[in-house]
């Protein structure tokens, strides 16, 4: 999947918290929000706050999906919020490669 894909994928999905997405699909999505933030912030930092709230539902749904994809339940991005040790185990679940047959599709 492309960066455009990935991006019309994510914004056409905006709620859709059931499916999968593939790796790259999750990646290009991240790398856009990177880039979005920071060009949100360097404009104001009012801005940079419209953009992360209009976001991140988008970005609940694609980290739900492809948890999906790793045959986990969406629910594990909780796991998001423990300080450090959380994000490492989050980085490494959505590095990891598809599982061909899961309970998600």
């Amino acid at each position: 999947m492309t960066f455009i894909e990935s991006i019309q994928t994510c914004f056409r999905k905006y709620a859709e918290f059931n499916g999968r997405a593939s790796r790259s699909e999750f990646w290009w999505w991240i790398l856009f929000i990177a880039l979005i933030s920071f060009a949100a912030h360097l404009i104001g930092q009012t801005v940079g706050a419209l953009a992360a709230l209009a976001t991140l539902l988008p970005n609940l749904a694609v980290t739900s999906r492809r948890l999906h994809d790793i045959n986990r339940s969406g629910w594990w991005q909780l796991v998001g919020f423990i300080p450090l040790v959380g994000w490492l185990i989050m980085i490494y679940w959505c590095t990891q490669g598809s599982s061909v047959q899961n309970k998600f599709g």
